[in-house]
């Protein structure tokens, strides 16, 4: 990705504002789904067809998770170590996802779309977190 991608994106050619946004995104989405996940893991559990024990769990996961994320972006800089564990974060889950899908869940056709859909989205993240970091660079 260019910086010139990067910056239509960001809406700023400042390279820790761009880093700042696409944490901050994620933070709201990623705590946005664990919310959701983990106040009704019932029935979202029943329409993806996903144990609701497993979902509530992620759920906390991904609330505690993405409350780490909103607090980066909220730094003046971010540190570049808690970016990389963010960025390595977000991929870890994007290829997890794929994986549990092949190997351990059995999803209902709401599940089987929603599932690869989040991996691409948390991939997504990722690519943009780290061509952000990236453009940090001199």
């Amino acid at each position: 990705m260019t910086t010139y991608q990067l910056t239509a994106l960001a809406r700023t050619t400042d390279p820790t504002t761009m880093l700042r946004r696409f944490l901050g995104l994620d933070a709201v989405v990623t705590a946005g789904n664990g919310l959701a996940y983990a106040a009704v893991s019932g029935p979202l559990g029943r329409f993806l067809g996903v144990d609701s024990g497993l979902l509530f769990g992620l759920g906390v996961f991904l609330t505690l998770y993405g409350a780490g994320v909103g607090y980066l972006a909220a730094r003046k800089s971010p540190p570049t170590f808690g970016v990389r564990a963010v960025i390595e974060g977000n991929a870890a889950w994007a290829v997890l996802s794929v994986v549990a899908l092949v190997v351990w869940l059995s999803p209902s056709t709401a599940g089987a779309v929603w599932i690869p859909m989040q991996a691409l989205t948390v991939g997504g993240f990722a690519a943009l977190q780290y061509a952000a970091l990236r453009a940090l660079r001199p």
